[in-house]
């Protein structure tokens, strides 16, 4: 990078950092955004609160925050030390991500207390705050803390509950973080039920507020609860005290008891970022970028260029079904041969060898199936310029974190999707620090499967490449038959995508219309046109993006397989065009001179006009629902027309249905 380009994109303009000559007997300050539309007020007289307001009407009504420490102490309490203020203007560029700069602009506040501070930041669509321990030394454990939004209003919330809740609210913080989202009343929170982030509330105007968390690094997640009024309150897994291996084939922890604190904790280090968001324009939830902001940078120093986003061309969805052949499909060379041939063909950067390349259930990497010649598949992989990428269960990885990474880095493999986690405990979270770490030593990629939403760590380390914790395409191979995967299509990118990339898995080639799909795991199918799967490409935010059908399906619809095959998964640029929650939703994306712009629709057949005139002009590839969608999903049409002058598009998408286009100026 020229010395010229650092000093566009990386000069901040900061304010003089001056401590208040004189505190007096203030006890409450104002933090306003820099457009002057979001202010803060935070009171510190007893416990700490703060409040929100937007247009001068309430976000958020006085919420106490608080940490409470085993020694006694208590963050959110005490006599303010001294206060300072500043403001900070900023492009950062961007590594894998939805935009190849992001603006960072925000004024700041920080209070200082007794050996400890917290620090808040206003931004133009948020306000948030962390605590930051200033003490010079000592460990401690933190018992719990205190994260409340109080809303002025009984609004109505997006709830992501954790799926499985059947015997107590302590077994809730072992999950896989997916779920659909139900809309209610805040007082009709189910009270024995946690929600995990984000989450997305309805308040006034057609304002959105999204509360979610960033550079959550050594330190458990937030959940949230509500009891029955207009407050939820934050709620983190205590730190496990007994773990047995476990679960899915022997690859999880257990946790069977839990310690009577959440982290444990040494002087001197900060805590993660509290969030709320605030959206005028509910299409804007899906270019947020408050959780990246807030994560902590990557070391300026290292090179980040080996980082290669692409797609990948999966086994696991379809079942290793392919036909056709004259071998017998499965877990070995000659499959795995013909989905390399395939990815070369056209043009797909990586092939995932998926759970059973490994031993079952001994936890040990380096025992592979005898089916399997890893070494050879990589030598021809190489030949054919795609790279290979290997599924592991966590426990089978924390066993030797080191050893894995350097020996499979060493034989020429790319990444590892790392998979059922399944907690965001201080402990396991330390998990995935050290595979990010390890990893980007080794100049290998990772996508966390059976994993929490991203908060802050894909910016520390940017070879985080994709995140599940996602409802995603996998349903199809056993959800039950009412399951409404396309509501929840047109809903996540709204709520779940707010906080970051999401490993969704689509591109189904056998779909359905409505009631017509049912779960099947050799032969999955997807809900919704043709369309819907192909926008879904411009729609989900993923640097690592799944082909999720059997190459077999992908060869017979040549047209299809083609023009998502060629997609690029990182973008230089990002527009949100409309939208509504659960309901529609239609996003632009950009890479170097090409535009590509999607729309996805629920259960209602949808006429919109996209408002494209940000592109200018352009010619247009379109893929959109043919005349008979709405009674054979697969049905579609392929055109290519002129981007009217007046850059208005119109468009017709069937019930479940999709329109996706590439615009080349």
């Amino acid at each position: 990078m020229t010395t010229k380009l650092k000093t566009i994109l990386c000069a901040a303009v900061l304010a003089l950092c001056m401590p208040l000559i004189s505190l007096g007997a203030q006890k409450s300050w104002t933090l306003a955004s820099p457009d002057g539309r979001v202010k803060a007020e935070i009171t510190a007289s007893g416990k700490v609160t703060y409040s929100v307001t937007f247009d001068g009407k309430t976000i958020l009504a006085p919420s106490e925050i608080a940490m409470n420490l085993d020694n006694g102490l208590v963050y959110g309490e005490g006599k303010v030390k001294g206060v300072k203020t500043g403001k900070v203007a900023e492009k950062i560029p961007a590594v894998a991500y939805k935009k190849a700069v992001v603006d960072n602009e925000y004024n700041w506040l920080t209070l200082a207390f007794k050996d400890y501070s917290i620090e808040f930041r206003a931004f133009d669509n948020a306000v948030t705050y962390r605590f930051v321990s200033t003490a010079r030394k000592g460990d401690f454990n933190v018992k719990d803390e205190d994260a409340e939004f109080n809303f002025p209003e009984d609004w109505t919330v997006w709830v992501p509950y954790v799926r499985d809740h059947k015997d107590n609210m302590e077994k809730q913080f072992s999950n896989s973080f997916e779920n659909i989202y139900k809309h209610v009343r805040i007082s009709e929170w189910e009270k024995t039920r946690l929600a995990f982030l984000p989450l997305v509330v309805d308040a006034f105007d057609g304002v959105k507020v999204m509360i979610t968390e960033s550079d959550l690094r050594d330190y458990p997640g937030l959940y949230l609860n509500g009891q029955g009024g207009k407050v939820l309150k934050g709620i983190n897994a205590p730190y496990p005290k007994d773990i047995e291996l476990g679960g899915h084939n022997m690859l999880q922890g257990i946790v069977k008891s839990r310690e009577n604190y959440i982290a444990k904790a040494s002087a001197g280090r900060s805590f993660p970022w509290r969030i709320v968001g605030i959206f005028e324009d509910e299409k804007d939830l899906v270019n947020s970028d408050l959780t990246w902001l807030l994560g902590e940078p990557a070391d300026k120093g290292a090179d980040w260029s080996w980082i290669k986003p692409g797609k990948v061309a999966w086994d696991w969805w379809n079942d290793w079904n392919v036909y056709g052949v004259d071998f017998e499909a499965g877990i070995n060379n000659e499959t795995y041969k013909y989905y390399i041939d395939f990815a070369q063909k056209h043009g797909i950067e990586y092939v995932i060898l998926d759970e059973g390349w490994a031993v079952n259930k001994k936890t040990d990497l380096f025992q592979i199936v005898p089916e399997i010649d890893l070494e050879e598949l990589v030598s021809y992989a190489d030949s054919k310029n795609v790279g290979l990428i290997l599924w592991a269960g966590y426990k089978a990885v924390d066993k030797d974190i080191e050893g894995v990474f350097k020996h499979y880095s060493k034989m020429g493999i790319k990444g590892f999707k790392v998979d059922f986690m399944d907690r965001d405990d201080q402990m396991v979270m330390q998990f995935y620090e050290n595979v990010a770490r390890t990893a980007a030593k080794y100049h290998m990629l990772v996508d966390f499967h059976g994993a929490f939403k991203p908060s802050g760590l894909e910016r520390t380390y940017p070879n985080i490449i994709n995140y599940e914790g996602v409802y995603g395409l996998e349903q199809m191979k056993w959800g039950a038959k009412d399951y409404d995967q396309v509501a929840y299509d047109v809903t996540v990118p709204f709520i779940r995508m707010a906080a970051g990339r999401m490993d969704y898995t689509q591109g189904a080639m056998i779909n359905c219309t409505k009631g017509m799909a049912y779960p099947n795991n050799s032969s999955p199918m997807s809900q919704g046109t043709r369309c819907h799967q192909l926008a879904e490409y411009a729609i989900f935010e993923a640097p690592l993006t799944m082909l999720c059908d059997s190459p077999t399906h992908y060869m017979a619809e040549a047209e299809c397989t083609d023009f998502i095959a060629a997609f690029p998964t990182a973008w230089d640029e990002t527009v949100p065009v409309c939208g509504k929650i659960g309901e529609y939703v239609a996003i632009a994306r950009r890479k170097g001179n090409d535009w590509y712009v999607g729309a996805l629709t629920n259960w209602d057949a949808r006429d919109l006009v996209l408002d494209l005139g940000f592109i200018g002009s352009g010619r247009m590839t379109v893929f959109q629902d043919g005349v008979n969608a709405h009674r054979a999903a697969q049905d579609y049409k392929k055109t290519s027309i002129n981007l009217p002058v007046d850059g208005k598009v119109h468009i017709h998408m069937a019930p479940g249905g999709g329109w996706v286009a590439k615009i080349t100026l």
